[in-house]
């Protein structure tokens, strides 16, 4: 499969089959996500991998009954005093958790398991659920498991914009 094909098979998956993801297939995933790149090689992340005794705990920092389905979550933080920052203060921490995930999510669709970001978390309740020390912000979580729905691989002609919407060469003028 290309690359193309890769990104159009990764979606957002809300109903997971009652199956434990093996070990060798969470490493695959834990390992794209540490060889993502980050801004200036930092390497601001940590992933924090739920999948027993805090799984429900877990699931309470975000109520939805479909993530009641998912066999496994990571949880992807951020060290923000170890990110890169540009010259005005722009902190990359969250960009590069961002890539690392996005990493993830694609690796898990290479070997058929499904994904879903989940931001709209508790994140109070999430940093005491898993002891995060205040130095560390939960900035995702991904469920892992195996999917027990299927891609609709024809949704990025009618749910995407078209390249001429959002493509500019050299400056921002009007076509």
């Amino acid at each position: 499969m290309d690359f193309i094909e890769l990104a159009k098979h990764r979606y957002s998956s809300r109903k997971y089959r009652a199956k434990a993801v093996e070990t060798e297939k969470l490493k695959i995933v834990l390992e794209a996500g540490r060889i993502a790149p980050s801004a200036n090689n930092q390497q601001p992340w940590i992933f924090v991998v739920i999948k027993e005794e805090n799984l429900e705990n877990l699931q309470a920092c975000y109520p939805r009954d479909w993530f009641r389905s998912a066999p496994m979550a990571i949880v992807l933080c951020a060290d923000h005093s170890k990110s890169w920052k540009r010259k005005d203060g722009k902190d990359h921490a969250d960009i590069d958790v961002a890539i690392a995930a996005d990493h993830m999510t694609l690796a898990a669709t290479s070997i058929n398991l499904a994904t879903c970001w989940i931001c709209n978390f508790d994140k109070e309740k999430l940093i005491k659920t898993i002891n995060l020390p205040r130095q560390y912000e939960p900035v995702v979580i991904l469920s892992l498991g195996y999917p027990e729905d299927e891609p609709n691989l024809e949704r990025h002609d009618t749910k995407r914009k078209e390249l001429v919407e959002i493509v500019y060469y050299e400056t921002l003028k009007p076509l």
